[in-house]
């Protein structure tokens, strides 16, 4: 039996164990149904168990599981393939792709990538508040200095700017000694806070001025969740580079780094690699979440369920706004109690996040349900009274 103690402390303690899973909904160990609009954090956009993608891991499993990546699989090219048509539609350029494990190892390989291919240029722009993963380097690159603390010092040459400060980002560039710069087309952790319009536009303009790689983390908001294939797509930015994961495997831990051939080509073969990276395994599963997502036409599913979902949660108390676009959602709130909130609605049997003391997280699976968006509006709003009926 597992005791708590077993378990590193890196995470606070569990209120619920979730045992099973369909769809939208959960299923805890005493069997009681709860809505997820949360989704594993933007991770199964397809909901749970989804036939496609459990089919495909059984039949792999049965098959083969691992190689290495010292001999080919089947499934990888596939994978790179599909990937590359929907970034190269999107970007007007063809690239190709490392796979990893997480969207951490992907920014990582974005990052080293950008170094590589800048040759004596190393230094790396990075958002406030932006989020990027939790290696030294992905860490170092968060804008989050709370969550650098216990591990300073970080490594050097990350330097942050404050989200729209498009000035901040041309000055420095034009000193001549920064390869990349580092975006989020939507900063979920940070908030869910989405870049004034035109400004990640400008970003792109001035890595092309100055000869630096512009990467986008896609990580979160890839993959059809805001109501396009990416969230570049949005301002008409063309990237150098793309980070995945999340979404691409609908549970399956897969990450996977584009980058346009130009820049790709700067890696050679010793220069980065990754045990499971695209192992059969992970890439059965990613194939069938691509291909399930190309079908129901993901960025549709999101966009269409967007609008009834943010009409909702602005007619709820105490919610004063919205932020985000497609299917992923902040419900800002006048009082800073969405722990409280988020506690509650778990009671209520909805599962929701808080990223900020006052923003509350919704990252619903992309096909979820009229009247699932319906359910999960009126617990939130039970939620929201009894917390502030608690707090009067």
């Amino acid at each position: 039996m597992t005791r708590a103690g077993d378990i590193m402390t890196t995470y606070g303690p569990t209120r619920v164990t979730f045992v099973s899973g369909s769809g939208t909904e959960l299923v805890d160990e005493h069997g009681k149904t709860y809505l997820d609009f949360l989704s594993g954090l933007a991770v199964t956009s397809l909901g749970h168990a989804r036939p496609e993608v459990t089919d495909a891991i059984s039949a792999q499993a049965g098959a083969l599981t691992h190689v290495s990546n010292l001999f080919g699989n089947e499934q990888g090219p596939e994978v790179a393939r599909i990937l590359a048509e929907l970034l190269e539609d999107a970007t007007g350029h063809h690239g190709s792709v490392f796979f990893c494990n997480s969207g951490a190892e992907a920014n990582e390989c974005a990052l080293k990538l950008a170094r590589r291919f800048a040759g004596d240029r190393f230094a790396v722009i990075a958002l406030t508040d932006s989020f990027h993963g939790r290696t030294m380097a992905t860490l170092a690159a968060t804008g989050q200095p709370e969550k650098q603390a216990a591990f300073l010092p970080m490594p050097e040459r990350f330097v942050h700017v404050a989200i729209d400060d498009v000035e901040a980002v041309r000055e420095l560039l034009a000193g001549g000694e920064f390869a990349a710069v580092i975006v989020e087309g939507i900063q979920a952790e940070g908030g869910i806070k989405v870049p004034a319009e035109g400004y990640l536009a400008d970003v792109a303009a001035a890595c092309r001025e100055h000869g630096a790689l512009l990467i986008f983390d896609e990580v979160q908001t890839g993959l059809g969740r805001t109501g396009d294939w990416f969230s570049f797509q949005h301002e008409g930015v063309v990237p150098d580079i793309v980070t995945m994961a999340k979404a691409l495997g609908n549970g399956f831990p897969v990450g996977a780094c584009w980058a346009r051939d130009e820049v790709a080509a700067a890696y050679q073969p010793g220069d980065h690699g990754s045990t499971f990276g695209g192992q059969p395994l992970a890439m059965a599963a990613a194939k069938a979440t691509l291909t399930t997502l190309i079908d129901i036409d993901a960025p549709a599913a999101a966009s269409a369920s967007s609008e009834q979902l943010r009409a909702g949660l602005l007619d709820l108390p105490g919610v004063i706004g919205v932020r985000g676009r497609g299917l992923l959602l902040g419900a800002v709130l006048a009082e800073p109690m969405a722990r409280e909130v988020v506690a509650e609605a778990l009671v209520q049997g909805l599962v929701v996040n808080a990223v900020r003391p006052d923003v509350v997280r919704l990252t619903p699976p992309l096909t979820v349900s009229p009247q699932e968006i319906s359910e999960a509006l009126h617990r939130l709003r039970t939620a929201l009274s009894t917390t502030m009926g608690a707090a009067s």
